[in-house]
């Protein structure tokens, strides 16, 4: 585990480097399935520990995240103080949808069956308790490349800069030491993409493709996404979250993507990122790679510090769900509301199951 460089809690393993491999399982808890999953959680650490004994170099680790919707159906008491749903934004070309999620686990180590053996152990728990609603296999490329053949997560900060961006400090001392995390599953139209010139591909990155250096204010167009991802306190400081995105892929089901996790100490500062993709910055452009990667997903979790997760807490009485704390944005949505989905319910979309 990444130590803490203050008096707060330890947290999970949100700071751990990239790893060859991981598991991003997203699953819904079933009504009358709370008491399993309670009795899961403070087994994850030893459970954790039992599989990563056998090979330690594959430096195994697992962060546990709990939405919004299932708080109140597992725990009594106070709840993270920015913990709610995430919000679908509809721009006027691109959309990122809001997908069901109770639970995450980002399990990651530098070989996959160590991966797939620890998440063997958390569903054998949990059968019948839960129902997977996407799981997705994320692998190094090359340099820490996505599929699109940039380098991914270069701006991320390191040491107590990523400490500061990612865990939450007094400002919540309940939940001192946790983290908010967001999900969603890009798929790439590669074809589209690989009919690009570099030139057009690095303008609509902001960055060179080869060297991965940043390109000139002057060069960068207001659509790209590095452009769109640099967002500002009142101050001008610049805001920064911890990525951990991996790339994944399916010849048989004709999908390839980036499933991007963010991990930050207020969720605001993610949600500012998004808005300026789908909605504009300012409104009325959209991040040009979304013109290639549609997203399929979108998930927020709290990921709570690893002496919260061990610990017991006080069940919810009922076992309902309580009111979820009211969303909240950095940026309004302009965009009118969308038409109902016929197909609402069901994510339509390979591994993605209701």
């Amino acid at each position: 585990m990444i130590p803490s460089p203050s008096p707060f809690p330890e947290p999970q393993p949100a700071l751990a480097p990239l790893t060859s491999a991981a598991v991003f399982l997203v699953v819904t808890v079933e009504p009358g399935g709370e008491q399993q999953v309670r009795d899961l959680l403070p087994e994850i650490s030893a459970l954790t520990r039992s599989v990563g004994f056998r090979v330690p170099e594959a430096a195994l680790s697992v962060c546990t995240g709990i939405s919004s919707d299932v708080w109140g159906r597992l725990f009594a008491g106070p709840r993270p103080a920015e913990l709610h749903p995430f919000q679908e934004r509809v721009g006027r070309i691109h959309r990122a949808p809001s997908t069901p999620g109770d639970l995450l686990f980002h399990i990651r180590a530098h070989r996959m069956d160590l991966c797939f053996e620890l998440a063997s152990h958390f569903m054998s728990r949990l059968e019948g308790a839960v129902a997977v609603v996407d799981e997705t296999h994320g692998f190094k490329y090359f340099d820490d490349r996505d599929l699109l053949g940039f380098v991914d997560g270069t701006e991320n900060p390191v040491g107590s800069p990523a400490y500061r961006a990612a865990i939450v400090g007094d400002t919540d001392p309940e939940f001192a030491g946790g983290s908010y995390v967001i999900v969603q599953k890009y798929l790439h139209d590669l074809t589209g993409w690989n009919a690009l010139t570099v030139e057009a591909q690095e303008r609509a990155v902001g960055r060179t493709k080869l060297s991965d250096i940043e390109l000139d204010d002057d060069e960068k167009p207001a659509d790209s996404h590095v452009t769109l991802n640099t967002v500002e306190d009142d101050e001008g400081n610049q805001l920064q979250i911890v990525r951990r995105n991996m790339p994944f892929g399916s010849f048989g089901r004709g999908e390839f993507g980036t499933y991007f996790i963010g991990y930050a100490a207020t969720p605001s500062v993610t949600e500012r990122m998004i808005d300026n993709m789908f909605l504009g910055n300012p409104p009325g452009i959209h991040d040009r790679l979304l013109d290639f990667s549609t997203a399929v997903t979108g998930g927020l979790f709290f990921v709570p510090s690893q002496e919260w997760l061990d610990a017991d807490h006080p069940a919810a009485g009922s076992g309902a769900a309580t009111e979820p704390a009211p969303a909240t944005r950095a940026e309004p949505d302009p965009a009118p509301t969308p038409e109902p989905d016929p197909h609402a319910g069901s994510l339509r979309i390979g591994s993605l199951k209701a």
